[in-house]
């Protein structure tokens, strides 16, 4: 798992979310949407420049980065 400085964890915050999806298409390779629209983190590790633009764009502010 990549520890270095640029990346980065990525978490969502499943009450805040509201089901846009802009996460998933932010970032294919580590979040997938359920049937309903709302993100499942298939994979945390994420590069720290693509994750702050994921959060940046999250309209519900609900993605994080750890």
């Amino acid at each position: 798992m990549p520890s270095s400085a640029d990346h980065r964890r990525v978490a969502v915050d499943r009450i805040l979310c509201s089901g846009h999806g802009v996460c998933a298409q932010t970032l294919p390779a580590s979040i997938a949407l359920d049937e309903w629209g709302y993100p499942i983190i298939v994979e945390d590790h994420v590069d720290a420049d693509a994750g702050a633009l994921a959060v940046k764009l999250c309209p519900a502010r609900a993605l994080f980065l750890r």
